[in-house]
């Protein structure tokens, strides 16, 4: 039997060999989590797009009139609570 030397270590490059059941096998894992995590990232861009939608309106009527100096803003805290509720509920969803 061949002893194992410094140098047969230092050119051990790492790999494996496996068969092409093994093989096959990994490949549909990672396909299976490549379709997962393209999902997750489909379902996160559409979640972040409607979040926008929901916060355009507010940014876009803050931006209106930038001459006055003062926003009329009525019953603000209850509208900013609901809207706080309506987004928590949302992103928790």
């Amino acid at each position: 039997m061949k002893k194992t030397t410094e140098l047969d270590e230092e050119f051990d490059f790492g790999f494996s060999v496996v068969s092409e059941d093994e093989l096959k096998t990994m490949e549909k894992q990672l396909q299976s989590e490549l379709q997962q995590t393209t999902e997750v990232v489909s379902q996160t861009q559409n979640k972040l797009e409607n979040m926008r939608n929901m916060i355009m309106p507010l940014l876009k009527n803050l931006m209106a009139n930038p001459e006055k100096e003062y926003i009329y803003w009525p019953n603000r805290t209850e509208k900013i609570k609901a809207f706080i509720a309506k987004l928590d509920k949302y992103v928790d969803g």
